[in-house]
């Protein structure tokens, strides 16, 4: 029995971190941050902030991208550019009011070449994520979410990152499902 007791108290010492981090993230509000160049993103953005009674915020660039912006084939293309150079980081357009309300922040994007975007690296870049859980999530024609995440984490280290999922052709209830994990 004492056996028992004493494996309970380890596994409660365990537990009880992760139990108070996850507690304390929900006591502030949720913000769902994207990017969306064509409306997939955005369309699973919403889709969270459904399910995670949570506030929007779609990162707007100081110029929007056009079609000819984001034709990867083009190795000229804004796009293509700024993937090709890590320290890039376009301008952006707005900025998120009460900022310091929230604890927990759903970032999305769309991968580009098996990345996030280099707008997520100005919009983080502007921001205090101090005391935050940051829960990444995005949309691709082919690629997962573990190298963008993988880069993101090395790049801002600092950050609390959770778990992140990649979310294509997903329904209300996925999401929701999701969320309750």
């Amino acid at each position: 029995m004492k056996r028992f007791a004493l494996f309970i108290a380890a596994a409660l010492l365990v537990c009880l971190p992760a139990v108070a981090q996850k507690t304390e993230a929900m006591k502030g509000k949720t913000l769902v941050v994207y990017f969306s160049a064509t409306g997939n993103t955005e369309r699973v953005a919403k889709m969270i902030a459904t399910a995670a009674q949570a506030d929007l915020y779609k990162i707007q660039p100081a110029k929007d991208y056009t079609s000819a912006d984001l034709d990867w084939h083009n190795k000229s293309s804004r796009s293509s550019v700024e993937m090709n150079d890590a320290k890039a980081r376009p301008e952006l357009s707005g900025s998120v009011s009460n900022w310091a309300d929230y604890t927990t922040v759903y970032l999305g994007y769309p991968i580009w070449w098996d990345q996030a975007p280099r707008i997520i690296n100005s919009f983080i870049e502007s921001y205090d994520f101090s005391g935050k859980v940051v829960i990444p999530f995005a949309t691709s024609g082919s690629s997962s979410i573990s190298h963008s995440a993988q880069e993101l984490k090395k790049t801002y280290p600092s950050i609390n990152w959770q778990k992140g999922k990649l979310l294509n052709g997903v329904t209300q209830t996925d999401i929701s499902n999701w969320i309750q994990k």
